[in-house]
């Protein structure tokens, strides 16, 4: 629980991080996207390039970023093993009756290595980005909605919140799992029902903190007299700066060109 990486904000002072918060979360949506039209390996590799680029030039820690993956292993597993005794195709081996193909294989490491990306895109979203600036990003981007009565800012808070507070609610799951430990509790024996049951202990005062969490946070927001929607005033307006546009060209044009190469 401590490698969470998700919510958690780095503040230093790179290229990446004084980009506007809105260029990176377009590039992050368009990285994600293209990660879906890419059909073979040898199509990863300018985009494996392009995440050690940003890794290296934001001064992200690679421990951080590695250390994200440990709590998605199990979901990595689970797919590889799916996709595996799923797909059809030259059997290579066979384990209990089951069918191990070459193109299940291949499949496997294929959505893999998309979980990966994805996790690791959102990883550097969250490190380089302040949840205010996230929060003012989201809403800018989702301004134009507001004509229709779409709550913009409610919604762009919502997210940032909740980015922001994943982090938090680990540690404190982790806080609690340990004074229950200390109590006596046992979290690791049994079989599955029993280490469910044995959970209880833990999960009834996390979602107890969670809420009064949430209710020291409205009434602090209350008292700073927050409001969200068009009146809102901002203390750093947002401004692209010449950075921030070609920037953003560029993830277009790299977008489009996944596309071509994808249907090509």
């Amino acid at each position: 629980m401590k490698s969470i990486s998700i919510g958690q904000y780095l503040p230093y002072d790179t290229f990446v991080h004084r980009l506007d918060p809105r260029v990176k979360i377009i590039f992050s949506i368009l990285f994600m996207i293209e990660i879906f039209f890419v059909k073979t390996f040898m199509m990863y590799v300018p985009l494996l390039l392009i995440v050690a680029i940003v890794i290296y030039i934001s001064k992200i820690p690679i421990k951080g970023i590695i250390s994200s993956m440990k709590p998605i292993v199990i979901l990595l597993l689970i797919t590889s093993v799916i996709n595996v005794i799923t797909t059809p195709g030259e059997i290579l081996f066979s384990i209990w009756k089951i069918d191990f193909t070459k193109e299940g294989i291949y499949k496997a490491l294929f959505m893999m290595l998309r979980i990966v990306f994805i996790i690791t895109v959102t990883s550097i979203l969250t490190y380089t980005t302040s949840p205010m600036e996230l929060t003012d990003g989201l809403e800018k981007l989702m301004s134009p909605l507001t004509k229709f009565g779409f709550p913009a800012g409610e919604l762009a808070m919502m997210i940032s919140i909740a980015l922001r507070f994943i982090p938090t609610l680990f540690k404190e799951t982790e806080k609690i799992k340990m004074a229950q430990m200390a109590r006596g509790a046992d979290f690791e024996s049994g079989n599955i029902i029993e280490r469910a049951k044995n959970m209880i202990p833990l999960l009834v005062p996390l979602f107890i903190n969670s809420f009064k969490r949430a209710d020291e946070l409205s009434v602090a927001m209350e008292a700073r007299l927050y409001r969200g929607g068009e009146k809102r005033t901002r203390l750093n307006e947002l401004k692209l700066t010449n950075a921030d546009l070609t920037i953003l060209i560029l993830s277009i044009l790299a977008f489009i060109i996944i596309i071509i190469v994808r249907y090509i």
